[in-house]
Parts: structure tokens; C-alpha cells; sequence
């Protein structure tokens, strides 16, 4: 009888990768950005939103923005490498609120039911093999009303040759930026069409943005290479 190998929850990120995922550039410019999108579709009259969780946090550098911007009581860092505690634990030391970090995979946090408010998912599901499974139980652990940013690289731009030979991803669970948004939707999420950006940032295109640089008009007929979100549980 042939044996049996499990398969991985995520695709295991490359050293180059790793690296990058620390560095100043990739919060400055990736996920800052990204939160800027997200944030002009949450109400602007809301406070704060008390449980906080970053599924996929890695080096835990984004809690800070979070902390600042939804101003939580607790925020949960998940992530499945087992370097979490040592990446992030320095990161949460000047934070004013409660901070869990736990090594889990996204779809299995071991939180309860309708316990979060607000789950912030970036570049974090096309890591993931089991993409359907980490979205329910993102749904399961969201208070009703409770919210999902999300933001994505699309099979676009993962499958870029720049992209093949600086990281690592499992290709064959990759996406479009409309079959991203169908996946949050049949996992029970509503977004609204007012909700959605496809911003075509300079560092997701094949030529780094030197075309626009050089006065070149962007294609309007184009795949997307990025996809945001805000969905919400009803």
C-alpha cells in the first residue's frame, strides 16, 4: 500500500522572502497601503473594534498598525511558522493592549464562536492550500457584523516570473481577483460591490512600474494583479 503524506496547511515562505517580509519596504509599501484602501470602506463613526486577529501576522511588525487604527482591547497574532513567538514577541512590547500570539493555522485558530471583531487577512490566502477551510473558520470566529479585510495578490502576480524565483506559493490554489472574491462569498461573507479596490500598485506589475514612469498610460484592459476588500458576516 502506498503511503500517505500529509499535505501542508501553507507553502513554507523562502529565506529571500522571509527576509523581505521584515523589512521596512514591505510595510511601508505593502501593507500600510493596503490598510489605507481598506479603511475607507469601514464606517467612519466606529471607535474601535475590541478583538482584533492578523491571521497569517509572521514577523508581527503589522499589530502596531493595527493597534493603532482600530484601537483594540486584545488583538490575536496567528501564524503557522513556529518562529512567531520569536519574531513577534519584541513587536507587542509597546503595545497598550493585550496581545495573544498563537501558532496555528488560519483554519484552525482555537478561538470560540463569534469571538472577534475584525479580522485583518493580508497576502495571507494565497499561502494557504486550504483557502475554503481558513475562510469558515473566519466566518466562525467573526461576530455577527463583524468584518473581513482582505487583501490578495491575485494568479496574476504570483505566477510573474519574478514572483517563481523570489518566493514560494503552492500554484495550484492560486486565483483571480473575481474568483477571490466569489470564495469570501460562498463562505457567507457579503461585499458590498462599493467595497472592493483592484489597485494596480507599481510593485505588482511586470515591469515594477517603469512604463508609467516613463509617461506610458496603464492598460485598461488588463488581469488584475490585486484585489481589497471588506466583507462582512451578516
Amino acid at each position: 500500500m502506498q503511503e500517505k503524506h500529509a499535505v501542508p496547511a501553507y507553502v513554507e515562505e523562502t529565506a529571500f522572502g522571509t527576509w523581505f517580509l521584515g523589512t521596512d519596504t514591505w510595510y511601508d509599501h505593502v501593507v500600510a497601503v493596503a490598510l489605507d484602501d481598506l479603511q475607507r470602506f469601514l464606517p467612519q463613526d466606529r471607535a474601535s473594534y475590541p478583538v482584533v486577529l492578523d491571521a497569517g501576522c509572521g514577523r508581527g511588525r503589522s499589530l502596531k498598525f493595527l493597534a493603532e487604527r482600530f484601537r483594540p482591547e486584545r488583538i490575536v497574532g496567528v501564524d503557522a511558522d513556529p518562529r512567531l513567538p520569536g519574531w513577534a514577541g519584541p513587536e507587542t512590547a509597546a503595545l497598550r493592549c493585550a496581545v495573544d500570539l498563537r501558532v496555528a493555522d488560519a483554519s484552525d485558530t482555537g478561538l470560540p464562536d463569534a469571538s472577534v471583531d475584525l479580522v485583518f487577512c493580508h497576502q495571507t490566502l494565497h499561502h494557504l492550500v486550504e483557502q475554503e477551510a481558513a475562510l469558515a473558520e473566519f466566518y466562525r470566529i467573526l461576530r455577527p457584523g463583524g468584518v473581513l479585510l482582505m487583501a490578495e495578490s491575485t494568479r496574476k502576480y504570483i505566477r510573474s516570473w519574478m514572483i517563481r524565483l523570489l518566493f514560494r506559493h503552492p500554484m495550484e490554489v492560486q486565483r483571480s481577483a473575481e474568483e477571490y472574491l466569489a470564495l469570501v462569498r460562498a463562505a457567507g461573507f457579503v461585499i458590498p460591490e462599493a467595497s472592493v479596490s483592484l489597485p494596480y500598485l507599481w510593485w505588482s506589475r511586470w515591469d515594477l512600474g517603469t512604463f508609467e514612469w516613463f509617461g506610458f498610460p496603464l492598460p485598461k484592459d488588463r488581469e488584475e494583479t490585486l484585489v481589497n476588500a471588506v466583507a462582512w458576516k451578516p
